[in-house]
């Protein structure tokens, strides 16, 4: 059975066994191939859903076009247009390693206006009672799905459109034989083991084992609409693996960002002066300033000197956050310490001995990787607590 029969089988048995199911678009190829494909399988079997599009602000004028036209699909029963001031990673800045969209405090510097439309929640109209400003969209979207499954009732579907050939996490997350499924599908997961409980709501992945090929196959011998911004992104010669649409500015996205300013000159302009840093992030995020595939350092220098060098160049603008780093490392050492009865060399990682080197180490700092995720750290409520320090601190200075 090919991946398509497979995915429509998937989505028959969604809308036969789920009265309230939504799905998660964000303008990208994955999402907007699942609820097109929704779309015509719901049409078939007499089914309504809805739709639930979380807008970043600083996004392409080519993906909004593409929303709108997806807001345009006949089996859609409402669709929930989300601009509420959330929290995302910005890759391109040391001074402010987050920001948050559709800020009110920053209004007169924003990307675009608010839309005026129906389906828009936003600071002033939204229905969550536990929703406050600055939280992260990791935060957001369970929130969502609560108020979702209370709103509605009974059991209720999350559909996301994620696929697991995109990185070895993906694949592991959704292949841990600890999951709890629905019905054993091996394509769902119970949500509840890791929000706030409702054991009503349920995630699905119908393209679970979908290729980059197999997508834009479909798109082709179906017909479906996509977003335009993939054709610029591919005469522009960049790499599959490159092309993503999501928020512009993290470790891996900020990769996009020349050719953001390259294509939409008149909305890069609104963005260099609402998020810090975006320019720097659009002329080094390829090269070794930002340790992008390789790192270099002054010839003089060990790497271990040169990670010293650049805690202390952080520590001249922001000691809260040099610290933060400092920490990080210190931690990392006395694991490899005890781990491999050794401390960590300038060479490169020899496995079998150590597995991480200074060289390693200078690179999660110039890649401004705040959560330190290249070195096995994770987002912490110590992090999150010293990102709303530095805000209050930008605030008053």
């Amino acid at each position: 059975m090919d991946v398509l029969t497979a995915t429509l089988k998937r989505l028959e048995i969604l809308f036969t066994d789920f009265e309230n199911i939504y799905f998660s678009v964000s303008g990208g190829k994955d999402s907007s191939v699942l609820v097109q494909l929704a779309n015509r399988v719901a049409q078939k079997l007499n089914k309504k859903f809805d739709a639930l599009f979380l807008d970043q602000e600083a996004i392409s004028k080519f993906t909004i076009a593409h929303i709108n036209e997806l807001k345009e699909l006949s089996q859609i029963r409402r669709f929930y247009h989300i601009c509420l001031p959330l929290e995302e990673d910005n890759a391109c800045s040391v001074f402010e390693p987050q920001w948050i969209m559709w800020d009110k405090d920053c209004k007169d510097r924003w990307v675009r206006g608010l839309p005026q439309t129906p389906d828009v929640f936003h600071e002033d109209n939204h229905p969550f009672k536990l929703f406050k400003k600055g939280i992260s969209d990791l935060e957001f979207y369970p929130m969502f799905s609560d108020w979702y499954q209370e709103a509605h009732g009974g059991p209720i579907a999350n559909v996301i459109g994620l696929r697991a050939d995109e990185s070895i996490q993906r694949r592991v997350f959704l292949n841990n034989r600890y999951n709890e499924t629905y019905k054993g599908l091996r394509w769902s997961l119970h949500q509840s083991k890791n929000t706030t409980g409702n054991e009503y709501i349920y995630k699905f992945y119908p393209l679970l084992d979908w290729s980059f090929a197999d997508i834009w196959a479909c798109v082709g011998q179906l017909d479906l609409k996509f977003n335009p911004i993939y054709e610029y992104m591919f005469k522009a010669g960049m790499p599959f693996v490159d092309m993503r649409i999501c928020q512009p500015f993290g470790i891996e996205q900020r990769k996009g960002l020349q050719l953001f300013a390259k294509t939409e000159p008149e909305t890069w302009e609104k963005v260099l002066n609402r998020v810090s840093g975006a320019n720097f992030g659009s002329l080094y995020a390829k090269t070794k300033l930002l340790g992008h595939l390789k790192t270099n350092k002054p010839k003089q220098m060990t790497w271990e000197q040169y990670c010293c060098f650049l805690i202390e160049s952080l520590s001249l603008t922001s000691i809260e956050v040099a610290k933060w780093y400092a920490d990080k490392i210190e931690v990392t050492l006395k694991y490899h310490k005890q781990k491999y009865n050794q401390d960590i060399t300038d060479a490169m990682v020899n496995k079998g001995k150590e597995y991480i080197s200074w060289c390693y180490v200078s690179r999660v700092l110039e890649k401004n990787d705040f959560w330190c995720k290249k070195l096995y750290f994770k987002e912490s409520k110590a992090g999150y607590a010293l990102l709303e320090k530095l805000k209050a601190k930008n605030v008053e200075l």
